[in-house]
C-alpha cells in the first residue's frame, strides 16, 4: 500500500501525485504498463464521451467526463515525465504561451471589431508560428487521424482562405450532382477502383455544401443516423402490428412501411414543436 492521506476535497496537484504513485512502486500493475500509444484509444473515447455529456447539457456528467479527459491528460504526461520527455508543467506553460501569443486583441494593442478578426488572427499567427508559408501546408497539417468528415470540412476551409472557393451553395450542389453523374458512369462501367473513388468525391462534395451552408457535416450526419434509427424502430414496430417481422417482409413493403413511418414521424415532430 502506498503513502497517501485521504482528503475531504481534492486539487491538480493531488491528481498529479495520485497519477504518480498508481505507476510508482507498490502502485498499480495495470497503470504502470500503459504507454501513449496503449493510452491512445482511451484518450479518444474519453473526448467522445464528454462531447456526449456536453450535447445532452448534462452538468453531472460533463463534470465526470472532463476529469476522465484531464486524468488522460495527467497520465500520459506523467509517462512522458518518467522518460524525461517533459511533464505537465511544460503542458500548461505551453498552452498559457500559446494562448497569450494568439490573443494580441487582449493581452496586446491589437484591435478587432468581430470574432472573425479574431479567428483569422489565429490562423495567420498559429501559421507563422508553425513556420507555414504555403496554403498546402495548412491542408497536410491537418491531422488524418480525424473522423472523415471533419477532415474534410477542415481541410475544405482552410483551402478556402486562399481563395479556392465557390461563390455561393449552388455552385456546390451542381458539383455534387457531377460527382453523382459520375459515380453512376462507374457503376455502369462496373469499374470497382472508381466507383470507390467516385463515392468519396460524392461524400467530399457533400460535405463542402454543409460547409458553404454554415453547417457542420459530422453533426448533420450524426443527426441523420439518429433519425434513421428513430424511424427504422417505427419501421419495425409497423411490421410487428401486422403479425410480421422484418426479415419476412419483401423490400416493396418495408419501403410502404417506412413511408408511413416517416409520416407518423414527421407528425409527432411537429406536434412536439
Amino acid at each position: 500500500m502506498v503513502s497517501f492521506e485521504p482528503k475531504p476535497r481534492y486539487n491538480i496537484d493531488d491528481l498529479l501525485k495520485i497519477a504518480e504513485l498508481l505507476r510508482g512502486e507498490g502502485g498499480c500493475p495495470w497503470d504502470a504498463k500503459q504507454t501513449h500509444k496503449s493510452m491512445r484509444q482511451n484518450m479518444i473515447e474519453e473526448a467522445y464521451e464528454a462531447a456526449e455529456a456536453i450535447d445532452m447539457e448534462n452538468d453531472e456528467m460533463m463534470c465526470e467526463e472532463f476529469g476522465d479527459v484531464l486524468l488522460q491528460v495527467v497520465s500520459n504526461c506523467r509517462i512522458a515525465e518518467e522518460r524525461q520527455g517533459f511533464n505537465f508543467d511544460d503542458v500548461v506553460n505551453g498552452v498559457c504561451q500559446k494562448l497569450i501569443e494568439r490573443h494580441p486583441h487582449v493581452f496586446g494593442d491589437i484591435v478587432v471589431h468581430s470574432t472573425g478578426e479574431v479567428l483569422d488572427n489565429w490562423e495567420k499567427i498559429k501559421q507563422h508560428s508553425k513556420g507555414q508559408t504555403k496554403y498546402t501546408e495548412t491542408l497536410t497539417s491537418v491531422p488524418k487521424t480525424f473522423p472523415a468528415l471533419m477532415r474534410c470540412q477542415k481541410v475544405q476551409k482552410r483551402a478556402a482562405k486562399s481563395g479556392f472557393n465557390y461563390p455561393d451553395v449552388t455552385w456546390a450542389l451542381e458539383a455534387l450532382e457531377s460527382e453523382i453523374k459520375e459515380l453512376k458512369k462507374a457503376i455502369s462501367a462496373k469499374d470497382e477502383e472508381n466507383i470507390n473513388e467516385e463515392l468519396g468525391d460524392i461524400i467530399f462534395s457533400a460535405v463542402n455544401v454543409s460547409r458553404i451552408l454554415g453547417a457542420d457535416s459530422e453533426t448533420v450526419a450524426l443527426k441523420s443516423c439518429d433519425k434513421f434509427i428513430r424511424r427504422f424502430a417505427k419501421l419495425e414496430n409497423l411490421a410487428k402490428a401486422e403479425g410480421h417481422n422484418l426479415d419476412e417482409l419483401d423490400i416493396d413493403k418495408m419501403l410502404k412501411l417506412w413511408s408511413e413511418a416517416k409520416q407518423n414521424q414527421i407528425l409527432e415532430e411537429n406536434k412536439n414543436d
